[in-house]
């Protein structure tokens, strides 16, 4: 792997100002309230909207995970990249009841649509999650990328990507992270894109590639009794994880829930989908590109984590190459940027305000500063585990979100679909769907340890998107059955969080947000991930 040039480094030194500079100006605004420094004070435009929620997705777990996906042989997990139509659901259906309520948290929505405790769990539930996932992905992939890149330590370049990214977070709030996030978004998708184009031009072209590495090798659906992603078990399982991450989860609602109104979050979120095409032509291909580079001889790695890095390093010219570099480092900063925002979000509005409810506003935004480096601390304790999980960091990723989405994921779509659901079927929910995808999670960690045919080893052993599954369809047994042994919610308390109780006004209010041009926007979007999931099966290689 090459080296940075002096060239490359100016470049990088530049680019890393300007983000300064941004973040800077944001910081000297006036945020001395919770709605400004956790939401941007509500009042950001549909662009802004959609390039943070694409920067806010593409992190570590995509420039790092999905290009090694690619080199690996993981063709089937390309289907979580697929979620573009589940980010429309985003601003066509949920939005317009978490707008309405007027919340800045998820936890806080469950409180308004069942009760208090609901609020808590989940609140406890997402910042474990955060821990599990986010974080220490994110500085996982962080140590790999710094350090394959400037020849240094791993937990060295992790603890320097934690800390250049808290100092900007943690002193400029959400706008900070909004606004440095667009500029990430649009380095990294013209860089992703050159070296796309670079790395099939030095592969021989799209035909020499299908030949050097199998035309097999692209095909997604893979038969029912598939081992490793069975397409049936990945197609329900990748689709409960999506609405759970792309419209429940903080990281990503906390973005359009920044827009001036509900038209531009909706149009954020639009443009958000249209930009979630992109990660399989960014980050895939080039993965697929550096195996079969490897495979002609002309590039070598270990790791299928260190195809994009490496393939970068050596394709690129000085100066394009640190530019991209810069990118790369800017998208894992502002992944864990979004991350250090909404745990501390979540911390300060969540728990630390129902503790102490007479706290001063200034108060609560130092604590949510002292919050995140609290999370992060945590999130890099569990940094060894990932290795033990998978050999690859995406499908770690998707593993253990397998485990942490389905009761979420049952409570919101109840909740806004289902009148009849109550605040115990919830709480029962949340508390039984957590002790259960901890304790699986647990069982596979410690797998090595059983015996092998024994009960415990079986369960433990049971294919993680099967188990996605089936766990979805018990936690929705579990929310209607216990639903049915108490009262059912009033209409006052429904009033506008669910399908059956929005008034005639609110209906109008909503239709009024958009227009047709929303409405072809979004088919097209639609009619794209069809033609995409079309392409990568045998229907088409």
């Amino acid at each position: 792997m090459k080296g940075l040039d002096t060239l490359d480094w100016v470049v990088i030194a530049l680019y890393f100002l300007m983000l300064l500079g941004v973040a800077w100006w944001v910081i000297k605004q006036k945020q001395k309230n919770t709605e400004d420094y956790f939401l941007a004070g509500r009042n950001l435009g549909w662009f802004v909207v959609g390039a943070s929620i694409f920067a806010s997705n593409i992190g570590s777990e995509h420039v790092v995970g999905l290009a090694g996906n690619g080199a690996g042989d993981k063709m089937p997990l390309l289907i979580y990249e697929l979620h573009a139509w589940i980010v429309l659901m985003l601003g066509w259906v949920f939005l317009p009841f978490y707008a309405r309520s007027g919340v800045f948290t998820m936890p806080e929505f469950l409180e308004k649509r069942f009760d208090a405790r609901s609020r808590w769990v989940l609140s406890v539930v997402s910042l474990v999650a955060y821990i599990l996932t986010k974080v220490s992905v994110t500085i996982y992939a962080g140590g790999v990328v710094v350090s394959a890149l400037m020849g240094i330590p791993f937990w060295v370049g992790a603890v320097a990507t934690v800390v250049l990214t808290g100092i900007y977070t943690v002193l400029g709030g959400m706008r900070a992270v909004v606004y440095t996030e667009t500029i990430q978004a649009i380095v990294l998708v013209l860089g992703a894109a050159v070296l796309t184009v670079m790395g099939l031009h030095a592969v021989g072209g799209w035909t020499a590639l299908k030949t050097t590495v199998g035309a097999d090798y692209f095909n997604m659906w893979r038969p029912n009794s598939d081992p490793d992603y069975p397409w049936l078990p990945l197609f329900i399982t990748s689709t409960i994880v999506g609405i759970w991450y792309w419209c429940t989860d903080q990281v990503i609602v906390q973005r359009v829930l920044t827009a001036k109104n509900i038209k531009e979050g909706r149009r954020g979120s639009i443009f958000g989908a249209l930009l979630k095409l992109m990660p399989v032509f960014l980050f895939l291909i080039p993965g697929v590109v550096a195996l079969g580079l490897k495979m002609q001889g002309k590039i070598h790695w270990d790791s299928p984590d260190e195809a994009f890095p490496v393939l970068m390093s050596n394709l690129l010219p000085s100066g394009l190459r640190g530019l991209v570099a810069a990118g790369l480092l800017a998208a894992l900063m502002s992944s864990l940027a979004s991350v250090f925002n909404s745990c501390s979000t979540l911390f300060t509005l969540d728990i630390y305000k129902k503790l102490k409810p007479n706290k001063p506003e200034a108060e609560l935004v130092r604590t949510g500063r002292v919050a995140t480096f609290f999370v992060v601390g945590l999130g890099l304790l569990w940094i060894p585990i990932i290795t033990r999980l998978s050999d690859g960091l995406y499908e770690y990723l998707q593993n253990v979100q397998a485990y942490i989405s389905p009761p979420i994921a049952a409570v919101f779509l109840l909740g806004i679909f289902y009148k009849r659901i109550n605040a115990n079927g919830a709480i029962a929910t949340l508390v039984g769907g957590f002790i259960i995808g901890f304790l699986k999670l647990t069982l596979e960690i410690l797998k090595g340890n059983f015996t092998e045919g024994s009960v415990i080893y079986t369960i433990a052993d049971i294919n993680w998107l099967v188990f996605g599954a089936y766990f979805f369809a018990l936690c929705i047994a579990i929310a209607v059955a216990v639903s049915m042994f108490y009262p059912a919610p009033s209409q006052a308390q429904l009033q506008g969080l669910t399908f059956g109780s929005v008034s005639a006004e609110q209906k109008k209010d909503n239709k009024a947000s958009y227009n047709w041009k929303d409405i072809l926007v979004s088919a097209i979007t639609l009619l794209i991930v069809i033609y995409i999931m079309v392409s990568f099966s045998s229907l088409a290689l």
